[in-house]
């Protein structure tokens, strides 16, 4: 790799080309992924797209004014410290907002590029466009905004956030939180009957840890075949079936890594205040996601998993 400081003239312009090229496709990328369920942002990077592509004209056609028509194949990757972007698939992943946020640090990042290799520049003309770009670039927040306002007012806006928090509740929330309900209580009835039947806290943990996987494994197959997402827009079930099965792991592991304490009474008094905590969990989340009235969800969660607890305990005892 080599340093920013070490790149020649020459070389800082086909760097500028190879990552106007790259933010081009990246916005490209963004404006297709999002087409189907946000049209709106998908026009609003399909401009900016335009946008970085014009940049990259003007960085060519200089280029092969001073320095010829072939141009060195110099990336970012290419060049110590140079800012790296984040993979498409996990901006995606944090929602759309996150997806216009990585726009806007885009932008920025480019600013600054273009505001360091103009001052390393000699020749006035590549001095100017590099500098007339980092102008470009800095203002393009503002710009990008002005985009927006145009093509994304605060209605369609408002829609598009809405449907992103429908997708997230379907894809993420709704199996994390059959999870997180399968692993937290159903779990709860062969541990503290292994506790309570035995005394021995090391017992407990170990049918806690196969119950808690073993679920996990079950509820995430099931998740994952239950449906393909194609028609209930709940999204890949590859990735409900991974949310869904380390949300049941999860759940259930909670309330069994206690019993990692030698003494059964300490350990059982701290195994049942995490259940409290995993059930008030629970109940949170229907609360926030599913609209559900909170001591409406308080009292269902509580009353569930209070039961197999005490039907945990009471077989353990007999």
């Amino acid at each position: 790799m080599k340093s920013f400081n070490d790149l020649t003239q020459p070389e800082i312009l086909a760097l500028a080309i190879s990552s106007e090229e790259e933010d081009g496709r990246i916005y490209a990328d963004f404006a297709d992924g999002l087409g189907e369920h946000h049209p709106d942002t998908a026009h609003v990077f399909s401009d900016m797209a335009a946008e970085e592509n014009d940049h990259r004209r003007m960085l060519i056609d200089l280029y092969v004014s001073k320095f010829g028509s072939h141009i060195p194949l110099i990336r970012r990757q290419d060049v110590r410290g140079f800012v790296q972007r984040k993979r498409l698939w996990q901006v995606r992943l944090q929602g759309i907002d996150a997806v216009r946020q990585q726009a806007r640090q885009m932008e920025h990042d480019a600013g600054r590029f273009y505001q360091h290799a103009a001052s390393r520049a000699t020749d006035a003309e590549v001095r100017k466009l590099l500098g007339d770009l980092a102008t470009a670039e800095l203002e393009h927040e503002r710009t990008a905004g002005e985009i927006e306002e145009k093509r994304l007012p605060d209605e369609a806006k408002r829609k598009e956030d809405d449907n992103a928090k429908r997708s997230f509740v379907l894809q993420i929330v709704q199996p994390g939180l059959v999870g997180l309900m399968d692993g937290s209580v159903s779990t709860l009835a062969p541990v503290f009957a292994a506790a309570f039947g035995t005394h021995n806290p090391w017992t407990a943990f170990q049918v806690g840890m196969a119950a808690s996987l073993g679920a996990g494994i079950s509820m995430g197959f099931a998740e994952a075949l239950a449906d393909d997402g194609k028609l209930s827009g709940r999204g890949t079930p590859y990735l409900r079936g991974l949310v869904c099965g380390l949300m049941t792991v999860a759940g259930g592991i909670g309330h069994t890594l206690p019993y990692l304490i030698p003494n059964f009474y300490t350990a059982t008094v701290i195994a049942a205040a995490v259940v409290v905590f995993e059930l008030l969990a629970i109940a949170f989340i229907q609360w926030r996601y599913m609209d559900t009235p909170p001591v409406s969800a308080a009292a269902k969660v509580m009353l569930g998993g209070g039961l197999v607890l005490v039907t945990g305990v009471l077989i353990g005892s007999s």
